[in-house]
Formats: C-alpha cells, structure tokens, sequence
C-alpha cells in the first residue's frame, strides 16, 4: 500500500479523531483504582465512545473483543478486559486506545500505577514515557524511521530496560493501521525517510526484564517471557513544518 502523505485537511481531520482519543482517555484515568475490574474500564469507555460519538476503532477489529486493550502487570499489550481482572494497589495498567471518528482513525497509550509502586516499577513507567518522547524528537525532516526506533531503545538501555521487538509503531489515517511500521529497536540511518505528511503512531512497548514475549492461547494477550512488569506510552503524531506535532495530547499525558 505504502506510506500515505496526508494534507493540511486529512490531519485536521485525523487531529479531531486523536483529540477525541485524549479526551477519553483523560476521563478513563479518573476511575482507575484499586478494586475496579478491567471489564467496568471497557464498559466506561463504550459509554464514553457514545459520549463523543465515535467509534472504538479496537472493538471488532480482527476478532478483538474490547473497546479498550487493558494490560496490567507482565502484559505487554492487547489485554483483555475481564471481570475477574480486578486491580489492586501495586499494579501497572497500560490502557491503549483509539477512536474512528468521522472517517478518521485517533491511536494512544499510557501506563498508570495504581496506588504505590517499588522503585524500579516506577522507574520503568518513568523512563518509558520519557522514551516516547525521545522517539518524537527523532521524527524530524531528514531522518529515517530508524532514527526513532534507534532513539528509543539507546534511551531505556541505560536504565537496564528492553525493548520489545515482536510488536512495533505503525501509519494511521484512513486505517488503523497503516505504513510504515515503526519498531522500538534497532540502528539509526535506516528505514523510509520521513517526510512532510507523514501520520503515525509511536508506542514504546518496554519491558523490566528480557525483550522476549509470550502470546497467550486466546490470541491477544501478549506476556513478557520472564512475567517482570512492562510499560507502554503511544502518542499519534503528523510530521508538519519538519518535525512531528503530537495530535494526542491530555490534560495529564501531553
């Protein structure tokens, strides 16, 4: 298909979609607590989905069953909401997200604690959001996807931190997912250019321990290999006027 370039109209539009996917998921962080199931944070989100009358891109999409991926722990991505998942004081939860809203597709993730957390818990949610933004810095006019990939992973390495390498960034616009992908690992200089027009989602996916992840046997979820904790930050971002401008920005995640 490859890489799409979107005009000023197209990311005003994608940026309607992406404000919609903050504004939620600035509502969702208010009931995140201990006690509350993951499956109350689906149904919340579906409600609030309504709210702004937009789709939840996640629900349906190729079999999936929520409207919202709720990791919590060891999970790395795509968790299912469930009713037996009830959080306590202690854990991580990564909740991503995204709206189609208007024709357009909104895509982002943060990591939350719940109540406290060890230091090195704290640590990784820490230096995982402050590697989003490192890879943000690095899509510039002139680089190459690589160069984000690469500002990632050298960022959280010197923490003793790992990168997943099975799941990556990827396009979005028109659909949800798009070209190119955009992985958490790897050496600078290589890689499509990045261009004026260009849309898509940067989501650091850092793991405590090793880099290797297990999938579960309903197909989603997906596990680190060694059950230490991950995090997972994901901005939705245009490259405009040669450098990318965050379109999913929150009161609390911007």
């Amino acid at each position: 298909m490859g890489i799409h370039l979107y005009n000023e109209p197209e990311i005003e539009k994608i940026s309607k979609a992406c404000g919609i996917t903050a504004n939620i998921l600035d509502e969702i962080e208010y009931i995140i607590k201990e006690g509350i199931s993951t499956a109350e944070i689906d149904d919340f989100t579906q409600k609030l989905c309504k709210k702004f009358s937009a789709e939840p891109a996640f629900l349906g999409y190729r079999g999936y069953p929520g409207a919202i991926c709720t990791s919590v722990n060891d999970v790395v991505v795509h968790g299912i909401p469930s009713k037996s998942c009830v959080l306590k004081t202690g854990d991580i939860i990564g909740l991503d997200f995204g709206v189609l809203y208007e024709g357009y597709y909104g895509d982002s993730a943060r990591t939350l604690i719940v109540g406290e957390v060890d230091d090195k818990t704290a640590l990784l949610v820490d230096k995982t959001r402050e590697a989003l933004y490192k890879g943000i810095s690095a899509a510039v006019v002139g680089n190459r996807v690589s160069d984000i990939s690469y500002a990632v992973e050298s960022y959280v390495s010197e923490f003793g931190f790992t990168a997943v390498r099975e799941y990556t960034g990827h396009g979005i616009g028109r659909n949800l997912h798009e070209e190119p992908s955009i992985p958490n690992y790897g050496s600078p200089g290589s890689g499509p250019k990045i261009r004026n027009g260009m849309v898509f989602a940067i989501e650091p996916m850092i793991n405590a321990g090793t880099h290797k992840v297990k999938l579960e046997r309903d197909g989603w979820t997906v596990r680190t290999s060694d059950n230490l904790y991950s995090a997972h930050f994901e901005h939705t971002v245009a490259v405009i006027d040669g450098k990318a401008k965050v379109l999913t920005r929150g009161k609390s995640f911007n």
